[in-house]
Protein backbone atom coordinates (compact mmCIF):
# COMPACT_ATOMS: atom_id res chain seq x y z
CA UNK A 1 0.00 0.00 0.00
CA UNK A 2 0.71 3.81 -0.45
CA UNK A 3 1.72 5.56 2.37
CA UNK A 4 0.55 8.76 0.67
CA UNK A 5 -3.01 9.57 -0.13
CA UNK A 6 -3.04 9.94 -4.42
CA UNK A 7 -4.81 12.65 -5.73
CA UNK A 8 -6.15 12.28 -9.35
CA UNK A 9 -8.94 14.68 -11.81
CA UNK A 10 -11.62 12.40 -12.09
CA UNK A 11 -13.02 9.23 -11.40
CA UNK A 12 -11.69 7.29 -14.45
CA UNK A 13 -7.85 8.46 -13.08
CA UNK A 14 -9.05 6.78 -9.65
CA UNK A 15 -9.96 3.61 -11.34
CA UNK A 16 -6.50 3.39 -13.18
CA UNK A 17 -4.50 4.28 -9.80
CA UNK A 18 -6.69 1.31 -7.99
CA UNK A 19 -5.91 -1.04 -10.53
CA UNK A 20 -2.23 -0.39 -10.27
CA UNK A 21 -1.19 0.06 -6.49
CA UNK A 22 -3.18 -0.06 -3.13
CA UNK A 23 -3.70 2.96 -1.92
CA UNK A 24 -6.29 6.22 -0.99
CA UNK A 25 -7.12 8.54 -3.55
CA UNK A 26 -9.03 12.09 -3.59
CA UNK A 27 -10.25 12.97 -6.78
CA UNK A 28 -10.27 17.19 -8.23
CA UNK A 29 -13.26 16.83 -9.89
CA UNK A 30 -11.17 18.60 -12.42
CA UNK A 31 -10.27 22.29 -13.06
CA UNK A 32 -13.02 23.39 -10.01
CA UNK A 33 -10.91 22.64 -6.84
CA UNK A 34 -13.87 23.44 -4.32
CA UNK A 35 -12.37 24.70 -0.71
CA UNK A 36 -13.93 21.40 0.81
CA UNK A 37 -11.68 19.11 -1.82
CA UNK A 38 -9.01 21.36 -0.81
CA UNK A 39 -9.43 20.96 2.81
CA UNK A 40 -9.34 17.48 2.44
CA UNK A 41 -5.89 17.49 0.46
CA UNK A 42 -4.65 19.48 3.45
CA UNK A 43 -5.85 17.13 5.90
CA UNK A 44 -4.33 14.69 4.07
CA UNK A 45 -1.03 15.81 3.39
CA UNK A 46 -0.94 16.88 7.43
CA UNK A 47 -1.57 13.39 8.53
CA UNK A 48 -0.08 10.78 5.63
CA UNK A 49 1.29 13.05 2.84
CA UNK A 50 -0.09 13.74 -0.40
CA UNK A 51 1.10 12.84 -3.79
CA UNK A 52 0.00 14.70 -7.02
CA UNK A 53 -0.67 12.57 -9.86
CA UNK A 54 -2.61 14.87 -12.80
CA UNK A 55 -2.63 14.72 -16.41
CA UNK A 56 0.26 15.15 -18.29
CA UNK A 57 -1.45 17.70 -20.23
CA UNK A 58 -1.70 21.61 -19.79
CA UNK A 59 -5.00 21.23 -17.37
CA UNK A 60 -3.43 18.96 -15.58
CA UNK A 61 -0.21 21.58 -14.76
CA UNK A 62 -2.58 23.90 -13.77
CA UNK A 63 -4.36 21.55 -11.29
CA UNK A 64 -0.92 20.62 -10.09
CA UNK A 65 0.05 24.28 -9.42
CA UNK A 66 -3.72 25.75 -7.44
CA UNK A 67 -2.74 22.04 -5.23
CA UNK A 68 0.82 23.11 -4.28
CA UNK A 69 0.05 26.88 -3.86
CA UNK A 70 -2.83 25.67 -1.34
CA UNK A 71 -0.87 22.76 0.13
CA UNK A 72 2.67 23.11 0.05
CA UNK A 73 4.65 19.71 0.37
CA UNK A 74 3.04 17.74 -1.49
CA UNK A 75 4.82 15.39 -3.54
CA UNK A 76 4.68 15.28 -7.61
CA UNK A 77 4.50 11.82 -9.61
CA UNK A 78 4.88 12.18 -13.40
CA UNK A 79 3.42 10.10 -16.53
CA UNK A 80 4.87 10.76 -19.70
CA UNK A 81 2.15 11.34 -22.75
CA UNK A 82 3.05 9.07 -24.61
CA UNK A 83 2.42 6.32 -21.20
CA UNK A 84 -0.57 7.91 -20.68
CA UNK A 85 -2.33 8.27 -24.46
CA UNK A 86 -4.76 6.35 -25.91
CA UNK A 87 -6.24 7.86 -28.97
CA UNK A 88 -5.84 11.21 -29.02
CA UNK A 89 -6.76 11.01 -25.31
CA UNK A 90 -3.95 12.02 -22.79
CA UNK A 91 -4.85 11.00 -19.46
CA UNK A 92 -3.46 9.00 -16.49
CA UNK A 93 -6.81 6.97 -16.76
CA UNK A 94 -5.01 5.56 -20.24
CA UNK A 95 -1.58 4.40 -18.52
CA UNK A 96 -0.70 0.86 -17.85
CA UNK A 97 -0.40 -0.21 -14.13
CA UNK A 98 2.86 -0.62 -14.52
CA UNK A 99 3.24 2.88 -16.06
CA UNK A 100 1.39 4.08 -12.91
CA UNK A 101 3.64 2.32 -10.82
CA UNK A 102 6.47 3.78 -11.71
CA UNK A 103 5.33 7.20 -12.05
CA UNK A 104 4.59 6.72 -7.96
CA UNK A 105 8.02 5.19 -6.91
CA UNK A 106 9.44 7.99 -8.77
CA UNK A 107 7.48 10.92 -7.11
CA UNK A 108 9.49 13.66 -5.67
CA UNK A 109 9.35 16.67 -3.32
CA UNK A 110 10.03 20.16 -4.39
CA UNK A 111 12.15 21.99 -1.63
CA UNK A 112 10.89 24.88 -0.20
CA UNK A 113 14.44 26.64 -0.67
CA UNK A 114 15.55 26.23 -4.55
CA UNK A 115 19.15 24.54 -4.73
CA UNK A 116 20.98 25.66 -7.52
CA UNK A 117 23.34 22.73 -8.47
CA UNK A 118 22.43 23.10 -12.09
CA UNK A 119 22.55 26.42 -14.09
CA UNK A 120 21.01 27.06 -17.44
CA UNK A 121 24.76 26.34 -19.62
CA UNK A 122 24.93 22.74 -18.24
CA UNK A 123 21.40 22.49 -19.89
CA UNK A 124 23.32 24.10 -23.13
CA UNK A 125 26.06 22.11 -23.33
CA UNK A 126 24.22 18.67 -22.46
CA UNK A 127 22.07 19.49 -25.09
CA UNK A 128 19.05 19.56 -23.62
CA UNK A 129 18.44 23.34 -24.32
CA UNK A 130 18.51 24.67 -27.67
CA UNK A 131 19.61 21.81 -29.50
CA UNK A 132 17.65 20.06 -32.62
CA UNK A 133 16.21 17.00 -30.45
CA UNK A 134 15.65 19.26 -27.04
CA UNK A 135 12.92 18.65 -26.51
CA UNK A 136 12.81 14.54 -26.70
CA UNK A 137 15.65 14.73 -24.89
CA UNK A 138 14.28 16.68 -21.87
CA UNK A 139 11.15 14.40 -21.83
CA UNK A 140 13.26 11.40 -21.89
CA UNK A 141 15.58 12.21 -18.97
CA UNK A 142 12.73 14.01 -17.18
CA UNK A 143 10.56 10.58 -17.54
CA UNK A 144 13.93 8.32 -16.10
CA UNK A 145 14.22 11.09 -13.16
CA UNK A 146 10.55 11.03 -12.92
CA UNK A 147 10.14 14.69 -12.87
CA UNK A 148 8.31 14.85 -16.14
CA UNK A 149 8.00 16.67 -19.36
CA UNK A 150 9.10 20.42 -18.70
CA UNK A 151 10.63 23.23 -21.16
CA UNK A 152 13.72 24.18 -20.86
CA UNK A 153 13.36 26.34 -18.02
CA UNK A 154 10.60 24.29 -15.64
CA UNK A 155 13.19 21.81 -16.46
CA UNK A 156 16.25 23.66 -15.28
CA UNK A 157 13.82 24.48 -12.17
CA UNK A 158 12.54 20.93 -11.42
CA UNK A 159 16.33 19.75 -11.72
CA UNK A 160 16.47 22.45 -8.60
CA UNK A 161 13.73 22.34 -7.10
CA UNK A 162 13.56 18.49 -6.16
CA UNK A 163 17.37 17.90 -5.02
CA UNK A 164 18.28 16.04 -7.96
CA UNK A 165 21.40 15.35 -7.46
CA UNK A 166 24.64 15.88 -10.74
CA UNK A 167 25.17 11.78 -10.64
CA UNK A 168 20.94 11.20 -10.68
CA UNK A 169 20.94 13.58 -13.39
CA UNK A 170 24.52 12.36 -15.42
CA UNK A 171 23.02 8.53 -15.20
CA UNK A 172 19.78 9.34 -16.23
CA UNK A 173 21.19 10.95 -19.31
CA UNK A 174 23.83 8.61 -19.88
CA UNK A 175 20.85 5.69 -19.74
CA UNK A 176 18.91 7.86 -22.40
CA UNK A 177 21.39 8.71 -24.56
CA UNK A 178 22.72 5.38 -24.67
CA UNK A 179 19.44 3.68 -25.22
CA UNK A 180 19.43 5.92 -28.19
CA UNK A 181 22.66 4.84 -29.54
CA UNK A 182 21.91 1.32 -29.25
CA UNK A 183 18.45 1.85 -31.04
CA UNK A 184 16.29 1.15 -28.08
CA UNK A 185 14.63 4.19 -27.60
Amino acid sequence: MIKEVIVVEGRDDLDAVKKAVDAEVIITQGFSLSKSVLNRIRLAQQKKGVIIFTDPDHAGEQIRRRIKDAVPGCKDAYLVQNKATKSGDIGIENASPEAIREALTKAKVAYQKEEKKFIKDDLVALGLIGGYESKELRDKVGNELGIGYANGKQFLNRLNNYGITREEFILALEKVTRGVEDGNC
